[in-house]
This record gives C-alpha cells, sequence and structure tokens, in this order.
C-alpha cells in the first residue's frame, strides 16, 4: 500500500488471479506503535493509541474505505476494481510494529516504564459488496473466509513476540462500529488477554483437580444436559453457556481438540462455513422486527506459547441488544467491579435460537 502497509488477496476461484491495482494516494508514513502500560493494581497491560482518536468515523457509502477502488472514483484502501476476501493492515492500529520484543508481565510495582505496543492489527473484508452481510455470503464465499482466517492465524502465530492471535467480527453502531462495510478484523497481541489468561488459570485447576480437559468437558456436558443446546453437526456444536453474561450469547465448539483456526481439516472447515452464517441468521431472527441484530463475532484460540495445551479453539457470538430498540448497558455493577448480571436465562436464550433455525 502507498504506505508500506501489506495488503493480501484471498480469491474464491482456488487459482491464481493476477491482483494488479496500485495505490496512488499520498498517506505519508504508516501508523507509529503506540504504548503498552501495566494496570499495577490488575496486572492487566493497557494500549495507549492516541493516534485512534482520528480514525475514519462513519463515512458516506461514496467515501466507505474498504470499497473498491472505481475508475474515475474515490480511491480507497483496496486499489482493484472489485475482490473477493482481502485482508490488509489497519490504518489505525492497536498494536503495530515488528512484534520482536515479547514483554513479558513483569512484576507489578509502580514507576513501570511504558513499552511499545508491538505486534499487529489487520482488516478483513469479507465482500466488496457494501451493503453484503456475513450471513447472507455464497458457502464458497464463506469459506475463503475461514480459509484467510487460518492462514492469517498461522502466519502471524509464527511472528516472534507475538503470544496470541483474535480474529473478530464487529457488526452494528451500537457495537462501536465506525465503518458499514461488511468487515472484521484480526489483532496479533505481544501478551496474553485477560480473558485467556482467566480461562487457562481455571483449565489448570480444572486439570489437577479431575485430569480433564476444561473447555472439552464443559462441550460434553452442554452435549449431556441438551437443555441449552442450540445445533449439532458432525463436526461443530454450538450451546448457550451455562453462565452466559449477554442477552443473545451463543458459542461453537469443534468436537475435535483443536487449538486454533489453522489446525481445523477441510470437513471441519467445509462444515463451519455453513454453521456459522447459519449461527448469524439465528441472531438476526433472535427479535422480531429487527433486521439487523448488533453483535460481535469472536474467535477464542489458544495461545502461541504457555498453555496452548489447555486452551482450545471456540467463537462466541453475542449481542448487547437486550430488546427490540433496548440496550444491554455495561453500568455500575459490570464496569465498575467486573461483575456480571444478565437479565435473560440461558435456557429461554437457547431455546429461542433453536425456534428460529433455517
Amino acid at each position: 500500500m502507498a504506505d508500506g502497509r501489506e495488503l493480501l488477496y484471498f480469491d474464491d476461484g482456488g487459482h491464481a488471479v493476477v491482483h494488479d491495482g496500485v495505490d496512488h494516494r499520498d498517506l505519508g508514513a504508516a501508523a507509529e506503535a503506540g504504548t503498552m502500560r501495566l494496570d499495577v493494581l490488575t496486572g492487566e497491560w493497557v494500549t495507549i493509541a492516541a493516534h485512534r482518536m482520528t480514525r475514519t468515523h462513519l463515512p458516506s457509502r461514496a467515501d466507505c474505505p474498504l470499497c473498491p477502488t472505481r475508475d474515475g472514483g474515490h480511491p480507497t484502501e483496496v486499489p482493484e476494481g472489485d475482490y473477493d476476501v482481502v485482508v490488509f493492515g489497519n490504518r489505525f492500529p492497536s498494536f503495530s510494529g515488528d512484534a520482536e520484543l515479547d514483554p513479558g508481565v513483569p512484576e507489578p510495582r509502580a514507576g513501570l516504564p511504558d513499552r511499545p505496543a508491538l505486534g499487529r492489527c489487520e482488516v478483513v473484508c469479507f465482500s466488496s459488496n457494501h451493503s453484503a452481510s456475513v450471513s447472507e455470503l455464497t458457502r464458497r464465499r464463506m469459506r475463503t473466509v475461514v480459509a484467510a482466517w487460518a492462514q492469517r492465524t498461522a502466519e502471524l502465530s509464527a511472528t516472534p513476540g507475538v503470544a496470541q492471535v483474535f480474529c473478530f467480527e464487529n457488526r452494528g453502531e451500537e457495537i462501536g462500529v465506525t465503518l458499514a462495510h461488511p468487515h472484521g478484523q484480526i489483532y496479533a497481541y505481544p501478551y496474553v488477554t485477560p480473558r485467556t489468561a482467566a480461562v487457562l488459570t481455571q483449565a489448570r485447576a480444572h486439570a489437577r483437580r479431575t485430569g480433564g480437559h476444561l473447555l472439552r468437558d464443559v462441550l460434553h456436558h452442554e452435549q449431556r444436559a441438551g437443555t441449552r443446546m442450540v445445533l449439532a453437526g458432525e463436526h461443530w456444536s454450538a450451546y448457550v453457556p451455562t453462565a452466559a453474561r449477554w442477552p443473545v450469547e451463543v458459542h461453537l465448539a469443534p468436537h475435535r481438540d483443536v487449538p486454533d483456526l489453522a489446525a481445523l481439516d477441510a470437513p471441519e472447515r467445509d462444515e463451519l462455513a455453513d454453521v456459522y452464517q447459519e449461527l448469524l441468521r439465528r441472531v438476526d431472527r433472535f427479535f422480531p422486527g429487527v433486521d439487523r441484530v448488533p453483535y460481535i463475532a469472536a474467535w477464542h484460540q489458544a495461545p502461541v506459547g504457555e498453555g496452548r495445551e489447555l486452551a482450545r479453539l471456540h467463537l462466541q457470538v453475542f449481542s448487547v441488544l437486550r430488546a427490540p430498540g433496548k440496550l444491554k448497558y455495561l453500568a455500575g455493577s459490570e464496569s465498575g467491579m467486573g461483575a456480571w448480571v444478565n437479565d435473560a436465562s440461558p435456557e429461554t436464550i437457547a431455546a429461542r435460537l433453536r425456534e428460529v433455525a433455517s
């Protein structure tokens, strides 16, 4: 790209396609890495990325930076007249630069120096169609998206200093989306994120206590109980977690112990392309009269290093919408104390997701 960022095309056809568009924009240098500071009260890293304050915010369709660059039109991030799936470095990244420094987690103490927020943030455009929805993509396109996630997970995981790779999609202004074009993101963190660290702690305790694998045992428990199951395939099952935090929440897990998307075999990827879209369609039908429910689709993958054997790939899809026109706000208890309260029962959520099946 004009500022040196990498641009990768993933094509549906299964054969090489020549992409020779040239980015002629005058962008200057790519964004420098921000900084990370350790919260000594919690032991968690906080990234300071002040340059993101000026990022593009809800442009018109004519000015969308994720659409293809049309002849005589507004130049965009993709210097081609069309594309299937494209991945490129985020212009306003939370993490950037070569992730050659593994910051580790030093003993929390006041006065720790800032550390560079090294890592990578990528944008994944699922379609050149500005109005498309992931649930409406063709099966072949969804399979290309899965392949892109897997390839980027493998490459980023092999980058020195990267501790964890996170693929996700935010949809809807209620979530905080600033670009309406169908897209997701991939973060390559230089540390293991707080949620994953908490899961690893629980998984270690579970293994010591029972000899089992926590995430595998959770899936088997939900399959036996049945009351919170949403769908079951040959390679994947979806369920609402026992302690769901969100008014709409569903998890999707492979039947085989798999650390990340890159480790999925061909049959697992093929079925994933189907069940992933089916879950998103059910989320969209959850509330009568609501056409497009805002959601976050988050792929939890095993960390690259220590604790990898304790983690297991799974998808978490959830929405902040608790009723048509009403949002679930993270107010005093959730935001101030981290103590969650959910107004919806997991069993009711699961029943509704079964009811709206295709």
